[in-house]
């Protein structure tokens, strides 16, 4: 069982910056792979970045290729997210997700466990 824990959201103008964090809960957290995703209303989540058990192996999807950044410290329990250049595109709400085992997942439904959010308003 893993709880995670977001932080970081807020409004910045677009151009700016944001961290988010994820701090989980638990002993194995560098057996899990690990997610971040948004939501905007009415529209699916989906996957913004996503690492392997290290931090070796990472995914970006192509509308934040560039701009975000995900790390992991093992040592911490936690999990960031560097978002630069904010664009209004980018307003959602933000989730970090964990995926039991050590290999990196894209898919949704491969994550397990989820925080309860962080809102991120971007303002044009």
């Amino acid at each position: 069982q893993v709880q995670l824990v977001e932080s970081g959201g807020g409004l910045v103008q677009a151009g700016g910056s944001l961290r988010l964090s994820c701090a989980a809960s638990g002993r194995t957290f560098s057996s899990y792979a690990m997610g971040w995703f948004r939501q905007t209303p009415g529209k699916e989540r989906e996957l913004v970045a996503a690492l392997n058990w290290n931090g070796g192996i990472t995914y970006y999807a192509d509308s934040v290729k560039g701009r975000f950044t995900m790390s992991r410290d093992n040592a911490k329990s936690t999990v960031y997210l560097q978002m630069n250049s904010l664009k209004s595109e980018d307003t959602a709400v933000y989730y970090c997700a964990a995926r039991p085992g050590y290999t990196i997942a894209t898919q949704r439904g491969a994550y397990m466990y989820w925080g309860q959010g962080t809102q991120v308003t971007v303002s044009s």
